[in-house]
């Protein structure tokens, strides 16, 4: 026996669903016109889609970065999927920010338990598959973090595929939400991994600084031998501060002022080229950390400053605590 199936009933499944029309046409075909019938099939045909795109790559997306009212806890998160197209779809977008909202509103510590959570009366997990199902492309977040502070600052850069949140402390200056929002800029343009390079471990520092050696070196002999007449770089011996031990300085500072008595300058005016060389010296050698580091790299917004600089000249007090960059695309 056919079963007639009205356009209010489709509307209404539309509505609940988010469903394609032609979608809930079938399913409520399938399901005899029974509106709860209807969106079992609709879940399980998500399911269906779901494990079809399972191994596809989900490369773009948007990124979301909320504060609460008061500033002092926020989440950043990452919806992720296939194509451009869906990812700038208002539909698409809207359910990213509704998940940032649910993450505010619930600040779980990970993105399991942020999966976990109720989505219009279903965990989040099977939320996903339904919008799986319903747009045809692999749905995820793809990655999430929340933070906690005294201030929070946020940055999405064109587009919302860089977004950033940072976790400072002001120092008592008045503009420290529009400074360390510059800082987060930097964070997305720069993509620093760690905050300093007390982070590193002693054998990744050691890897990477062979690393950087044999680049540089493969950089100058391709120079010379294509005589394409650029500037020869430096070697460095080193490639992060946690090698430039006091005895390593106390000799690059005896090199420095054996080179200048062999260049007949006088002494009297060594102490005002020697911190020059030094801070040059520990420049070459820092390369990782310009890198990987954010408070040694150079201030995107001025160059003649590290990060760490530009905080202390900002307030003497003012500090970053943490950092979180997440990206899609």
């Amino acid at each position: 026996m056919s079963v007639t199936i009205s356009a209010k009933d489709v509307s209404e499944l539309r509505k609940a669903t988010g469903a394609g029309m032609m979608d809930c046409k079938e399913a409520l075909k399938e399901s005899g016109g029974d509106i709860e019938g209807a969106l079992d099939f609709l879940r399980k045909k998500g399911q269906k889609v779901a494990a079809k795109r399972a191994g596809r790559d989900a490369n773009e997306g948007v990124v979301v970065a909320l504060t609460n009212e008061s500033g002092d806890t926020g989440i950043i998160l990452a919806l992720s999927c296939e194509t451009d197209f869906v990812a700038k779809n208002d539909d698409f977008i809207a359910f990213a920010n509704s998940l940032g909202q649910l993450a505010l509103e619930n600040l779980p510590e990970t993105k399991e338990e942020l999966l976990a959570l109720p989505y219009e009366g279903t965990p989040l997990a099977e939320k996903l598959v339904e919008q799986t199902g319903k747009i045809g492309e692999k749905i995820e977040i793809s990655g999430y973090g929340k933070m906690s502070g005294e201030s929070i600052a946020t940055y999405i850069h064109a587009g919302s595929k860089i977004g950033v949140a940072v976790s400072f402390k002001s120092g008592g200056n008045d503009d420290a939400a529009k400074f360390f929002r510059s800082i987060a800029m930097h964070i997305a343009a720069m993509n620093p991994v760690i905050l300093s390079p007390e982070e590193f471990d002693a054998d990744f520092v050691a890897k990477e600084t062979e690393v950087i050696q044999a680049q540089i070196k493969a950089e100058n002999d391709l120079n010379e031998s294509e005589n394409l007449g650029k500037p020869m770089k430096n070697v460095p011996l080193f490639g992060s501060k946690l090698q430039l031990t006091p005895e390593v300085m106390a000799k690059a500072e005896a090199d420095i002022k054996a080179q200048l008595e062999a260049e007949g300058k006088p002494e009297k005016i060594w102490d005002k080229i020697v911190p020059g060389k030094l801070e040059r010296f520990v420049a070459d050698n820092t390369l990782l950390d310009q890198e990987r580091c954010l408070l040694s790299q150079f201030f995107a917004l001025d160059d003649s400053k590290t990060v760490k600089s530009a905080i202390s000249d900002f307030a003497d007090a003012a500090e970053i605590v943490e950092f979180k960059r997440l990206s899609v695309g």
